[in-house]
């Protein structure tokens, strides 16, 4: 038995969707069709937030709010918000499906979860629209957490705590201290941090690098060391207690964290 009782992780770039590309060509596409310019590293900046909270901020980038307000003739406010959101969700549901192949060692690591007897809980920036096509494909795979709250379960999301509250009730666990709240996003380390969780970052699976795992295998060893310190920064000032290449590493890091 282990001295931690859970382990709660996000989705997209954590046990699924590797670099995190599903929800990129749907933000690009969907600013599109309002006549406004974005890039993937645009769409990239907010990752983690509830998908709504996440178009608000990317219409508060002053270049995008101005973009908006050429192209609409008025600068953005909660209905411009409201607009992009209802199309972007229907787009992101259609090619989520498309991004569900499990991160490399997920398996590997929830079964070492389970043989310690920890629950496995799941949080996640998704709707619950987008998530009812990921569940049956994750499960297909095998991994199918023990909760899951999504950015529209609750009113409150990321990063307040309130989402990991819910699994704590769900997965009947206490104290937050002995929760470990996995994570490749600032929001979803802040969720954690919130919470009251030991909280871990992954640096090289998620939306701070980006990288497919071709294109992660393809960096010399000088350069995977250069990414994994630079992302894992970011999340550190997130609040990350603890910061590992991928989920993969995760049952070293628990057995050193027992030791």
């Amino acid at each position: 038995m282990s001295k931690f009782k859970a382990v709660v992780f996000d989705w997209a770039g954590t046990v699924i969707d590797f670099g995190s590309f599903a929800p990129m060509g749907a933000f690009v596409e969907t600013f599109a069709k309002f006549g406004v310019h974005v890039t993937i590293a645009d769409a990239r900046k907010p990752m983690g937030l509830p998908k709504r909270a996440h178009i608000s901020a990317m219409l508060s980038e002053p270049h995008i709010a101005a973009r908006w307000t050429s192209a609409q003739g008025t600068a953005p406010d909660e209905s411009a918000i409201d607009r992009v959101y209802d199309l972007f969700v229907p787009l992101n549901e259609e090619v989520v499906s498309d991004y569900c192949t499990l991160v490399p060692g997920t398996l590997e690591t929830v079964a070492y979860l389970r043989a310690k007897g920890m629950k496995i809980g799941s949080t996640t920036g998704y709707t619950r629209s987008i998530m009812e096509r990921v569940l049956p494909i994750a499960a297909e795979q095998g991994y199918a957490p023990e909760n899951l709250i999504c950015a529209d379960d609750l009113p409150l999301g990321r990063p307040t705590p309130i989402g990991m509250y819910k699994c704590f009730l769900d997965l009947m666990v206490y104290p937050a201290g002995a929760v470990i709240k996995v994570d490749d996003t600032e929001p979803g380390i802040a969720e954690g941090v919130a919470a009251g969780c030991i909280t871990v970052g992954l640096t090289l699976s998620g939306n701070e690098a980006g990288l497919t795992l071709a294109e992660l295998a393809a960096l010399s060893p000088n350069e995977r060391a250069a990414l994994h310190e630079k992302v894992g920064a970011k999340l550190k000032a997130a609040g990350a207690d603890h910061i590992i290449e991928t989920v993969s590493d995760l049952p070293r890091l628990i057995d050193m964290l027992e030791r």
